[in-house]
């Protein structure tokens, strides 16, 4: 049963303006594994913006509850190229409080966009 939908766009541009005018908001938004492709070196600003992007659509297939933690939801993609969601924290609560058991994403970005769509399933 889908318990939640969640989409966003996020304009590539103004979120790389964003991240350069406040440095500290990295951290505040990813973890370190986010942060950081698998060779250690730091991940394109596209690829950050996707994720902030399924970060607000997880919220949104939640119910958008005030009180969710950046970091307690952590985007990536498995080595077949799919996306998934790991969540602890204040978003898995919220997730357990609603009754969600797997998470359904799908990452895009081209043209300056990025987009992602969540689908929340109990």
């Amino acid at each position: 049963m889908i318990i939640g939908v969640g989409i966003d766009v996020a304009e590539i541009e103004r979120f790389r303006t964003s991240m350069e005018r406040t440095p500290a908001m990295a951290r505040r938004l990813f973890v370190e594994r986010e942060l950081l492709l698998p060779s250690g070196e730091r991940r394109g600003i596209a690829s950050l913006a996707v994720r902030f992007a399924a970060k607000e659509a997880i919220a949104k297939a939640l119910g958008a509850p005030a009180g969710l933690h950046w970091t307690d939801a952590e985007v990536y993609v498995e080595d077949s190229g799919q996306p998934r969601v790991r969540v602890r924290g204040t978003v898995a609560a919220r997730a357990a409080e609603l009754g969600v058991r797997s998470w359904h994403v799908s990452l895009s970005h081209d043209a300056g966009v990025a987009s992602a769509v969540v689908i929340a399933e109990g």
